[in-house]
């Protein structure tokens, strides 16, 4: 809630508090503030608690693209290169439209255990489906992710 402010203005803002309440009410004004940020977070916690019990599965559903949006919010190129790097499920996934299928085929170490089981392995996975003509003028489409 507070993750912007810093300790230069936390003191600001105590000195400014000594100087308007006095040093005989800043203790109480900062336990009456306490107790009252308290009270607020009850209450949120008390409502989000109503909400799931009432909504049931539908509230992780539209909890989920905030989740996303936080994913996202984490997201930057050191980690993204350690996920690619360094995660298992980068090589696991759909065939795309190129017909490339990540996983075992895909890597050299799938490549040397086709040819050594004498592409078996490689005789099973089916050929890509042929793809459409260009009409004049139209580009072929992108695959930023092909290899």
């Amino acid at each position: 809630m507070f993750e912007n402010i810093g300790m230069p203005e936390i003191l600001v803002l105590v000195v400014a508090g000594l100087f308007i309440l006095g040093p005989e009410r800043l203790p109480e004004a900062a336990a009456w503030l306490g107790r009252a940020v308290r009270k607020v977070k009850e209450f949120a916690t008390g409502a989000q608690d109503h909400l799931k019990k009432e909504l049931g599965p539908e509230f992780d559903q539209i909890q989920q693209p905030l989740n996303d949006l936080r994913s996202l919010r984490s997201l930057n190129p050191r980690t993204a290169i350690t996920r690619s790097l360094f995660s298992d499920d980068g090589f696991a996934g759909p065939v795309k439209p190129n017909g490339f299928a990540p996983g075992a085929a895909g890597t050299a170490a799938g490549a040397a255990g086709a040819a050594a089981a004498g592409g078996a392995a490689a005789a099973s996975t089916p050929p890509p489906a042929p793809q459409p003509p260009l009409v004049r003028g139209e580009k072929p489409p992108v695959d930023w992710d092909a290899t």
